[in-house]
Parts: C-alpha cells; structure tokens; sequence
C-alpha cells in the first residue's frame, strides 16, 4: 500500500488563514528585515530550520525565510526572499523581491492597511500590494 501525501489539502489547510503581501525592494534580504525591523519595531530573525530548498535543473536553491512573532499573539510573521541565484520561489511573480505572509491568528483589514502604508515609507520599498492566494500558482514552494 501506497500512501500519498494530498498537496492540496496541505496548501489549503496551511493558507487557511494567512494573508501575503508582495514587496518590490531591490536589497539583500538581511538588509531588508534590518529596515523592517528599525521602522517597525519588529524582531525579523532568519530562521534556517525553515528555509525552503527547491531542485531544479539538478541543482539546489534556497530561499531564506525570516520570522517575527507578535508579542501577546499568536500571529507569525514570514518574510521570503522570491530570489535566489537566478531562480524564482514563486516564478509567477517574478517582479517581487519578497512576500511577506501572516499567519496563525485572523488579520483585520485596517491592521494590513497600516503595515502596507508602513512598509512603503521605507526606503528602497518600490511597491506593495496584497497577494491573492488564489492567483499563487506554486503554493507549495511557500509550505515550511
């Protein structure tokens, strides 16, 4: 007997209740998550544990993530570095530098609205817009 894991239903229970932002920012990662962290008083940490390794064209890539949790929450902060040598962690949006995903308690509109306006006060930060988890096409390549 053959036991196969059910991607969809891994993807649909992990995104159930996130929300992602997409970020132009053409800097390094770490310099990125320094920026966040001064503005917004965050404590952006890379988490190694988590990062995300895909195979293509035999050879490996890895994608850094960076993790912040909110203090008397339990909402998780993610930020994932889109790039990596050339390659895409999400092909289909190319043009992102990072994506910045919210997870594991609901996250009120206004409270986005606020991080968006934020973010985009931040030096280098080109463009912002919020994700429709819909449209990402590689939902698995963002599942830790």
């Amino acid at each position: 007997m053959k036991l196969a894991i059910d991607n969809n239903a891994l993807a649909e229970d992990f995104f159930s209740d996130t929300r992602i932002l997409g970020i132009v920012a053409p800097v390094k990662d770490y310099r990125f998550c320094w920026l966040l962290n001064q503005a917004l008083g965050c404590d952006f940490r890379l988490n190694s544990d988590i990062e995300i390794q895909l195979s293509k064209r035999n050879r490996q890539y890895y994608f850094s993530i960076y993790e912040h949790g909110e203090a008397g929450t339990s909402l998780m902060h993610y930020i994932y570095s889109n790039q990596f040598d050339g390659e895409y962690l999400l092909p289909e949006f190319r043009h992102l530098d990072f994506l910045w995903l919210m997870k594991g308690d609901d996250v009120q509109d206004d409270y986005l609205h606020y991080l968006q306006q934020s973010i985009k006060a931040i030096h280098n930060v080109q463009l912002i817009t919020e994700l429709d988890k819909d449209k990402i096409r590689n939902k698995m390549h963002l599942v830790f």
